[in-house]
């Protein structure tokens, strides 16, 4: 059985990892307002097409020039899963041209012959994709300020004060590398941010839970010794949650197949900077806010 120490000096990386924490905060703003987010179909707008094919002849490059004579605006084509299976998303729709799908199988079998078959295909126009995206917002936003009343009513206020930053810098640096890495944002990003947010907000209130009792306890010591101690008396417990939930995690990405890898990625990132952020940065966070056994008492 591994034992797991019970004696870390956490205090000595605090300066450490919140300077990491800035850069990769300031990056991940950069990022996202200069090149932003690729959005998915869900909130862009437009067509989505899985196309399996039968004829192991037919590359990538063939499905691409095929559809690319057709002129239907800004064009993706990417393998799905499978070597055979193919993932076609652009820019126009069929909300005109009720046989619209019909005329591009036509085509199609024109270019490459009748050796395939469209698996799956989606339509979201315009006003459903703003209204989608508009949703996804106010959903996070109002998760976030959910979070914040919660924790302003359960803890004192500077304790709610490091959980929201602990919130905001998890989503921002999880948003950050899917913009950096060009991954696609669609309404299942959402609920894995969403979920993220509870995630993160859970581990925090474990450890100020801990650090809310020990500072009674040890109302001598300073609150960098006292969130120290309260962050070795839950470590087990972190680390564990942490641990099983990144498996269960792990093995979607792996085998839960291309649609699910998006929503677990954004996972397996919420989940590490969730643990990181609620020891080195919410923690931090009362230590800047000089809490002490007299400031908990007198709001008690």
């Amino acid at each position: 059985m591994i034992k797991i120490p019970s004696d870390i000096n956490f205090n000595k990386h605090f300066k450490l990892f919140n300077i990491i924490s800035i850069i990769l905060i300031i990056l991940s703003i950069l990022t996202l307002l200069f090149k932003g987010l690729n959005y998915g179909v869900d909130f862009k707008g437009g067509t989505l097409i899985e196309l399996r094919v039968q004829d192991k002849n037919i590359d990538i490059s063939t499905i691409r020039k095929s559809f690319s004579k057709m002129n239907l605006g800004d064009l993706n084509v990417k393998k799905f899963g499978n070597e055979n299976d193919f993932l076609i998303k652009f820019e126009k729709r069929d909300s005109k041209n009720i046989n619209f799908i019909e005329n591009i199988k036509k085509k199609l079998v024109l270019d490459i012959g009748n050796s395939f078959n469209f698996r799956r295909v989606e339509n979201v126009g315009p006003k459903v994709s703003a209204e989608l995206l508009k949703s996804g917002i106010i959903a996070i936003l109002l998760s976030l300020s959910a979070m914040l009343i919660y924790i302003w009513l359960r803890f004192e206020w500077q304790f709610s004060l490091g959980a929201i930053f602990a919130l905001m810098h998890d989503v921002i640096i999880t948003l950050g590398f899917f913009s950096i890495l060009s991954l696609e944002i669609n309404l299942s990003i959402v609920a894995a941010v969403l979920t993220i947010v509870g995630y993160s907000m859970n581990d925090t209130v474990v450890i100020f839970d801990r650090v809310r009792e020990n500072i009674k306890k040890y109302s001598s010591k300073k609150i960098n010794e006292v969130t120290n101690i309260s962050i070795n008396e839950t470590l087990s417990r972190t680390i564990i949650t942490s641990l099983t939930t990144l498996l269960a995690l792990l093995s979607i990405f792996i085998f839960g197949g291309e649609i699910l890898k998006g929503f677990s990625l954004a996972m397996i990132f919420g989940v590490i900077f969730g643990t990181y952020s609620s020891i080195y940065i919410a923690n931090p966070i009362l230590e800047y806010l000089k809490v002490s056994y007299r400031t908990i008492v007198k709001e008690d």
